[in-house]
């Protein structure tokens, strides 16, 4: 690693230090222990820019510290008009740490003028507040006092990369599965020396019933031989079971430990992945005309690296929210009793093996009226459906894409977007996400999540002979349901969960083993389900949980449908590891073709099934209507995505063939908007692309696209044929 590689990591280090110190001293201007962290931060700073020989961080450096060194001896306060100024020199050192890797000459030498020009404001507004002495040009370089030598036998921090990091921990994890091999032996010994127990007592009955008088010597002494060869074998099969199991408790022990060991290598605190949230929050809200603070409880909870990372996009768009839609002017927090500072809190927590992220404000909470009204004018509902949603699930409307609740977009909000960003992260990493308000009190979300990505909690269910494992986080609850139980309404089988119809669909449907399993029995439920619906899936019977190594699944394959990765069982067999969100879509198609069927086959008596096509070329689109008039499907054409989705929502269609690249809405947004709308998600869709890429055909699937087909191989028969295996022929 290069000197300017370690100088940015040093910047970002102190650069963090020094926006926490800043926030907390425009609470606390004379906070001596945070005046003492940002001076010693800025100082560090001034000593790794020389070193590396980058003269305007060492200027910047030094004037923030000099600034600092006036607060500490009270010849300035630090009220938020400064504040505003030094975490403008906080983000220009940040920005000459990261060109300098790129071009290090730029800010050695050659482009100060943004330096000097921040030098001299800085120089005008603190001279205004009493420090005659700050400079105004970019000073040279100063002698740096050396750094204390690390005491002998300290702990030192090596660099390892995430790739073979990654591989350490594959390998602990895989070690902690290989020891649990070893418990099924054990016990399988156990078994053996039951049976033998069994042998020698069926022995020693065998000689009670002999008459000892009617044996020879040589017949008396075999016994006596045989009797004790038993007792030996019994002595030394209870020695060795007893060496398995102590080898067994011994590698447990130690598979677990090295498990726990590699695996903290890869968590980080939690602060560690949040530095930037409050100096977001708060510019956010000085932008806004509002005053807010972020209050985070939990910063030194361990997290996963990759959980980590992750988790830095959605909260800021939570965050975000909050401050935008929910926290109120202080004028409006006066009038409404409250204090003019609103409070935003940020948690992070364990509960039951899992990570819990609470964001929650002191805000206006979710007008449930308006989001009503909104759901209704944007056409994600009807009038009628929208009057009997309740509180959760109108809540759950505020995650699909495109809603919006502002008349008016800004850089900030108002395109939709955001919210739906945040569930696909959540769902990627198996975890769910659940939102509440309160009506002048606030709102609420809280995302549940795993507390690592490579190792699943796991429940393995038995499938037509073969495991299964659903991960735990995404079940709702698992069930032993009775035949009489379950109900036929409007030709779907159902049950009653929680007050209300569930459908109920077998697994081997979804898995593509076949029909229902019938059992005479009681049935294995177990409860899947997300904001579009709740469903039972009816499994051959329940394994047990498990905890898995996750190993992802062979590029070559693509994405396999309603599978997300596979894992090894303790006695090296394979089980794949379902894909939760993919089911659920898969579970929706299913349960709404089989309740609308009866309907369809009455249309489909009077009328030639219709079907829209969506392409931006006028050739392509004559082609495909000509074909599927010629077969004698009814048939509309859209010139592009946003075209195609209108006509969807005004219009009835059975079908929906869309190109991908398309102006306004491209081919992949447009399935995903249809399978989102409540009414329309059971439409099929067709993608056809000239563009054969495995990414679009990929991102087609997963947006809930029925069939993937490329231009430039598929004949008209391919086409007509899919269209058939979706809504059938044209006519019945």
């Amino acid at each position: 690693m290069s000197m300017l590689d370690l100088f940015r990591l040093e910047t970002e280090r102190q650069v963090d230090a020094l926006t926490a110190g800043l926030l907390t001293l425009e609470r606390s201007p004379a906070d001596v222990v945070q005046l003492e962290a940002c001076m010693r931060a800025a100082h560090s700073l001034k000593g790794a820019a020389r070193i590396v020989g980058v003269t305007a961080g060492v200027s910047l450096a030094h004037a923030l510290e000099d600034c600092f060194v006036a607060a500490q001896r009270g010849e300035i306060t630090l009220h938020r008009n400064h504040i505003d100024l030094v975490l403008r020199g906080v983000d220009l050192i940040k920005r000459i740490a990261e060109t300098s890797q790129e071009r290090p000459g730029d800010w050695a030498g050659g482009q100060l003028r943004e330096v000097e020009a921040y030098l001299s404001e800085l120089a005008l507004a603190l001279a205004q507040s009493g420090i005659p002495d700050v400079p105004a040009t970019v000073r040279a370089p100063e002698l740096a006092a050396p750094e204390p030598a690390m005491p002998v036998g300290s702990s030192r921090a090596l660099r390892v990369s995430a790739q073979r990091l990654n591989r350490v921990v594959g390998l602990a994890a895989e070690s902690l599965v290989e020891s649990r091999w070893v418990k099924p032996f054990s016990e399988s010994l156990l078994r053996l020396k039951r049976r033998q127990s069994e042998a020698t007592k069926a022995f020693d009955e065998l000689c009670n019933a002999l008459p000892v008088q009617t044996l020879d010597a040589r017949a008396q002494t075999a016994l006596q031989d045989v009797g004790s060869r038993i007792v030996e074998m019994h002595g030394f099969l209870s020695a060795r079971l007893a060496e398995v199991e102590a080898y067994d408790r011994r590698c447990s022990n130690l598979a677990g430990r090295l498990y726990d060991d590699a695996l903290a290598c890869r968590m980080r605190p939690f602060a560690e992945g949040i530095a930037g949230l409050p100096r977001m929050v708060r510019d956010l809200s000085r932008t806004l005309g509002k005053d807010a603070r972020l209050e985070i409880v939990g910063e030194s909870m361990l997290l996963d690296r990759d959980i980590l990372e992750r988790l830095e996009a959605p909260l800021g768009h939570l965050l975000r929210n909050a401050i935008d839609h929910g926290v109120e002017s202080p004028a409006e927090r006066r009038a409404a009793g409250k204090t003019p500072e609103a409070v935003v809190l940020l948690e992070a927590s364990h509960a039951a093996g899992m990570l819990l992220v609470t964001v929650a404000d002191d805000g206006r909470g979710v007008d449930l009226k308006a989001l009503r009204k909104a759901i209704v004018s944007q056409r994600m509902a009807t009038l009628e459906t929208a009057l009997t949603l309740g509180e959760s699930e109108l809540l759950e409307f505020l995650f699909l894409p495109g809603l919006s609740m502002k008349e008016t977009v800004t850089e900030i909000s108002g395109r939709g977007v955001g919210l739906d960003v945040v569930r696909d992260m959540v769902r990627r990493v198996e975890g769910t996400i659940v939102a509440s308000t309160r009506e002048g009190k606030g709102t609420r979300f809280q995302l549940v999540l795993p507390l690592s990505l490579s190792v699943v909690r796991t429940l393995l269910v038995e499938v037509g002979g073969e495991p299964y494992a659903f991960p735990l986080a995404r079940i709702e609850r698992t069930l032993k349901l009775r035949q009489d139980e379950v109900e036929t309404l409007e030709g779907r089988r159902v049950f009653t969960f929680n007050g209300r119809p569930i459908g109920l669909v077998s697994a081997h449907e979804l898995l593509r083993d076949g029909g229902y399993a019938q059992s005479s029995g009681d049935l294995s439920v177990i409860v899947v389900g997300e904001a579009r619906g709740t469903y039972g899936i009816v499994a051959d019977r329940f394994l047990g949980e498990r905890e898995l190594v996750v190993q992802p699944l062979d590029t070559r394959l693509g994405k396999l449908q309603d599978i997300a990765a596979c894992a090894l069982m303790e006695d090296g067999s394979p089980v794949l590891i379902v894909d939760i969100a993919d089911l659920i879509r898969s579970l929706e198609h299913l349960v709404s073709s089989s309740s609308d069927a009866a309907q369809r086959n009455q249309d489909d008596a009077k009328r030639s099934k219709r079907v829209l096509v969506v392409d931006d070329s006028l050739t392509v689109r004559e082609l495909e209507r000509k074909i599927l008039d010629n077969a004698g499907y009814e048939v509309e054409i859209a010139v592009n995505g946003m075209d195609g989705w209108n006509a969807v929502r005004s219009a009835p269609f059975d079908l929906v063939i869309t190109d991908v690249d398309m102006p306004r809405l491209d081919g992949i947004e447009l399935v995903g908007l249809i399978k989102s709308d409540l009414r329309l998600r059971s439409v099929p869709v067709i993608i056809v692309s000239y563009k054969d890429r495995e990414e679009d055909q990929r991102r087609g699937l997963e947006a809930g696209a029925d069939y993937f087909l490329s231009k430039a191989s598929f004949h008209d028969e391919t086409l007509l044929q899919s269209v058939v295996d979706l809504i059938g022929a044209a006519q019945a």
